[in-house]
C-alpha cells in the first residue's frame, strides 16, 4: 500500500558531504513522524534523526551540527543532509514513514536502505 525508496547514498572522503533523499509512495496515505536510522556493520540499527510532520526535528547525538532532516509533506519526502562526514558515519541508511492509520497504532514502513561510505 506504502513505500519508501531511499537514495543519494554513496562514497565520500571524510569531512565531506551527502544529502540522502526518502520518497514514499501510495494510495491514500497520511504520515507522521518520517526517520532516518543507520546499521553499520555488526552493529544495532540506530536512530539518526526524526522528524515530525509539523517539522519538530530530534536527533542523535553523534550527528548534532553535522546532519539536517528535512521534509517535504506535499512531495511525502524527507531528506538527510550530511556534512563534515566521517567514517564511523559508514553505514546502511534507512529512511521509516510511519503511516497513520484510523483507530490504530502508526504503520513502521521501511525502506530498501541506501549505502553510505565515509573513508579516511
Amino acid at each position: 500500500q506504502v513505500q519508501v525508496v531511499e537514495s543519494g547514498g554513496g562514497s565520500v572522503q571524510a569531512g565531506g558531504s551527502l544529502r540522502l533523499s526518502c520518497a514514499a509512495s501510495g494510495r491514500m496515505f497520511v504520515i507522521n513522524d518520517m526517520g532516518w536510522y543507520r546499521q553499520a556493520p555488526g552493529k544495532q540499527r540506530e536512530l539518526v534523526a526524526t522528524i515530525t510532520r509539523g517539522g519538530t526535528t530530534n536527533y542523535a547525538d553523534s550527528v548534532k551540527a553535522r546532519f539536517t532532516i528535512s521534509r517535504d509533506n506535499a512531495k511525502n519526502t524527507v531528506y538527510l543532509q550530511m556534512s563534515d562526514l566521517k567514517p564511523e558515519d559508514t553505514a546502511v541508511y534507512y529512511c521509516c514513514a510511519y503511516v497513520a492509520r484510523l483507530a490504530r497504532s502508526d504503520l513502521e514502513v521501511w525502506g530498501q536502505g541506501t549505502l553510505v561510505t565515509v573513508s579516511s
